[in-house]
């Protein structure tokens, strides 16, 4: 389990330093984001509801690596939402941040009814478009 867990961090560490850690949390939104459409067609909406977190997760990463910000923390990526808000209040970024953050209990809880998970999963992806706009 150990040997695991290092031969994934250094593919991690590894990826970063390739591409660096905007590329890489770029890539990483693209991958659930496609991920989490696959499983809605599915209609596994518990397991597409992490994947829209996990969306919503990485392009805020993004968005702070490319302002040279690091996050390692759910409270961090709350905070730097709050920053960019505040920066771009007409976005209504916490609206749909507060979306992606149901979608993440969802997953533990599978309390969020179908047609809400697909109404949170659409706010998701307006995040992610918005805040593409400032990478």
């Amino acid at each position: 389990m150990i040997k695991d867990l290092i031969v994934l961090t250094n593919v991690y560490i590894v990826s970063i330093a390739k591409i660096g850690k905007q590329a890489l949390y770029e890539k990483l939104n693209g991958k659930y984001l496609k991920e989490a459409e696959e499983l809605m067609r599915k209609r596994d909406y518990v397991q597409a509801s992490e994947k829209f977190w996990g969306a919503a997760a990485e392009i805020i990463k993004a968005v702070a690596a490319k302002r040279g910000e690091n996050i390692g923390t759910h409270k961090g990526v709350g905070r730097f939402i709050l920053k960019l808000h505040n920066e771009h209040p007409v976005w209504h970024l916490l609206d749909l941040y507060a979306a992606a953050e149901t979608l993440h209990v969802n997953f533990y809880e599978d309390n969020v009814p179908e047609e809400l998970v697909k109404i949170r999963a659409e706010k998701v992806k307006d995040l992610v478009d918005k805040l593409k706009v400032l990478l």
